[in-house]
């Protein structure tokens, strides 16, 4: 009984703290947290749906997203879901969102975030047969990739070893296929959804001194998205699939535009309660995944 009181108590905490945050933002509200597989999109689906009940109250939500990355594909197929059912999506990284998670938030109209955000490269994660009893385990597919070309290059100049020489031997070319085709899905997702949601209202020029107030042109469209995609997916920068890449370097290297909260104390105050609670509750409960709507957690739906 005490256990059922506390947990009680405990999202109605995280409920309060979720209507905070809406009114704020004046959109539907949802929380993401775990990683992106497709094991979890008939979940994802389903809730998205949930949400689309009579309750809704605008054409604009707003995602949580705090995720380690995932598979590509998978970030693909949420986002034609989301998009079936809102014509405005907005995320918000108050902590991380990594590989999949960065590629995902490229589809949004908006990204928020503040100083101690980060999104990371869009290096994608691939499966491979883990050894003995370990199953399946993700592995960035640039690091495969890299290797490889480094060893060819190697060759090329004469100066491969024996022992590098039967690394290279024993690699799988379908494999090393599929994490090249991985890459350059990863890199067609981001360019095609900066162009179509991100940059859909940049209509004018505003920080190159030189074209300021002109129109912007589709084709320079493409072009901010291809260098963006470049940049992100370029593993020689980055040099770690972990790399965390703030907002700083966002805003000011690869010149994307971020809504950045950090000096917007009360909107900051309410998104880091909101964020703070559900992801405690999530780390303490070891639950890998969950989702979360106030009005579904109300009515007693599965989150």
């Amino acid at each position: 009984m005490q256990t059922n009181l506390l947990d009680r108590q405990i999202w109605k905490n995280i409920n309060d703290a979720a209507q905070q945050v809406e009114g704020a933002l004046e959109t539907d509200l949802m929380a993401y947290i775990g990683p992106i597989h497709p094991q979890y999109l008939k979940a994802f689906r389903n809730f998205i749906e949930a949400m689309g009940t009579p309750k809704r109250n605008a054409e604009a939500i707003t995602i949580l997203l705090r995720t380690p990355g995932g598979i590509v594909e998978a970030a693909e197929k949420m986002v034609e879901i989301i998009r079936h059912h809102y014509l405005t999506v907005n995320f918000v990284v108050p902590d991380y969102a990594m590989s999949a998670g960065t590629i995902l938030c490229m589809s949004g109209n908006k990204i928020y975030m503040d100083y101690s955000s980060s999104l990371g490269p869009i290096d994608p994660q691939v499966q491979v047969a883990g050894q003995g009893n370990s199953g399946w385990k993700f592995v960035p597919a640039l690091g495969y990739l890299d290797m490889v070309e480094k060893l060819i290059n190697r060759a090329t100049e004469g100066t491969l070893t024996q022992a590098e020489f039967l690394i290279l031997q024993s690699q799988d070319l379908a494999m090393l296929r599929s994490y090249e085709q991985a890459r350059d899905l990863s890199v067609s997702l981001l360019k095609k959804w900066l162009v179509e949601y991100k940059f859909k209202s940049w209509d004018k020029h505003r920080s190159d001194v030189s074209k300021k107030g002109q129109e912007v042109t589709s084709e320079e469209k493409e072009e901010r998205a291809a260098a963006i995609a470049k940049q992100l997916g370029d593993n020689k920068v980055w040099h770690s699939h972990a790399r965390m890449i703030g907002i700083s370097t966002l805003t000011k290297d690869l010149r994307l535009e971020v809504e950045d909260y950090s000096e917007n104390i009360n909107l900051r105050n309410k998104i880091r309660v909101y964020n703070d609670l559900l992801t405690d509750y999530v780390d303490r409960s070891g639950e890998g995944f969950i989702l979360h709507n106030r009005i579904l957690q109300d009515d007693g739906a599965a989150s």
